[in-house]
């Protein structure tokens, strides 16, 4: 043990006395969560809308101005043929071209059909179909309130109505609806946990994966080689000080998050920390197993960046992993981030206890001790 410790202190010497390093380390990860909690949402605002107009009534302007005043939209013209709007949406001024058609009111009044035609660019997909959500959500409250409007005048003009009827039955169906455990939406809350745990992983997997290389690079790995130290304890000491770098990055980020975005710590923080434990054990196995088949810091920052982009890309945190394939859902079990963005959100937005995240927690176990015993075993010392 007395080795190990000696390491640990050889370790820690070499981390403060880099000063390239300390950044990384501690000021990089704080600046990343700040910018990507506040970059990285499913929102989609200032949605460019052009409306051809072509009823020029008070109810045609109510229905643009609606939809202007909802924060989604920004009115970006107002053409006055569909080939002038459909222009703007080629020129990528406009993001939806809504048509309102002639006698719109007056159909609305008698009650006859009448149909707006929404056109979206959907080069981005996922802005399309939120814009296209959007308008709707603004669609059905406008007719709500249209028809909340118009039916007692209309029972007022019509003799032949029953007594016995409801204007109330023409309004829309509005059920009631409550949000569990994010109540007010924010996309922040949801986030930051998330890319919380992405940061600390991926941190910890390129410091670990470059750690031993730079041995090689410098030459005093030849030199620990020759020395009587086991190769579990090289490991061991090689390893243990990005432990604790990663735990103290976890609580320096749960500190920002909650004085910052004020995120909610619903669930007992050491069930965070003992899986954050268990977390980096499976990526530090990944990083020094990395690190065997690297001869350069570069070489190794560029297998460990590969292996971190389809990480992050499949962890459902941007992506719900039960809206991936049933091949891709099987791909997030080995995946350290998956597990370790699903426990954060679980335990940090929902309290959840060591029932609810022990699946994770024994998969994390088990993935450590695999890469660990890989990262040992490939790992040659042999004399300079």
């Amino acid at each position: 043990m007395r080795i190990v410790l000696l390491l640990l202190q050889k370790e820690f010497l070499q981390i403060f006395r880099n000063r390239a390093m300390l950044p990384i380390i501690f000021v990089f990860p704080i600046i990343q969560l700040v910018i990507l909690s506040f970059a990285a949402t499913h929102d989609v605002k200032n949605i460019a809308l052009a409306v051809l107009d072509q009823d020029r009534s008070s109810t045609s302007r109510l229905l643009v101005s609606k939809l202007t005043a909802s924060g989604y939209f920004t009115l970006a013209g107002m053409p006055l043929s569909d080939h002038e709007g459909f222009e703007l949406i080629e020129k990528d001024a406009a993001d939806v071209f809504l048509t309102i058609p002639a006698h719109f009111e007056r159909d609305i009044l008698k009650k006859q059909p009448t149909q707006l035609q929404v056109q979206v660019n959907a080069i981005n997909g996922q802005k399309a179909g939120l814009a296209a959500s959007y308008a709707g959500d603004v669609f059905q409250s406008f007719s709500s309130e249209l028809m909340a409007n118009i039916s007692p005048r209309f029972i007022a003009g019509n003799s032949a109505t029953p007594q016995s009827f409801n204007p109330s039955t023409l309004q829309s169906f509005n059920p009631s609806v409550r949000y569990w455990y994010n109540p007010s939406l924010d996309y922040k809350t949801f986030m930051v946990p998330g890319i919380l745990g992405e940061l600390v992983a991926m941190l910890v997997l390129i410091l670990s994966a470059m750690n031993v290389v730079r041995e090689k690079e410098i030459g005093t790995i030849e030199q620990i080689n020759v020395t009587p130290i086991r190769k579990w304890q090289f490991i061991l000491g090689k390893l243990l000080p990005f432990l604790f770098i990663g735990l103290f990055d976890l609580a320096l980020g749960l500190t920002v998050g909650k004085l910052l975005f004020n995120i909610p710590l619903e669930g007992d923080l050491w069930l965070v920390f003992a899986f954050c434990v268990a977390n980096i054990f499976a990526v530090l196995g990944i990083g020094f197993f990395i690190s065997n088949f690297a001869d350069t810091q570069q070489q190794a920052m560029f297998i460990a960046w590969f292996f971190m982009v389809i990480f992050i890309l499949m962890s459902g945190l941007f992506t719900p992993i039960e809206s991936m394939p049933e091949w891709a859902q099987a791909m997030t079990v080995p995946n350290p981030i998956a597990h370790f963005v699903t426990v954060m959100r679980l335990v940090l937005l929902k309290g959840s206890g060591w029932v609810d995240i022990r699946y994770n927690f024994f998969v994390m176990i088990g993935l450590g001790v695999l890469f660990n015993a890989l990262a040992v075993w490939t790992y040659r010392k042999t004399a300079g």
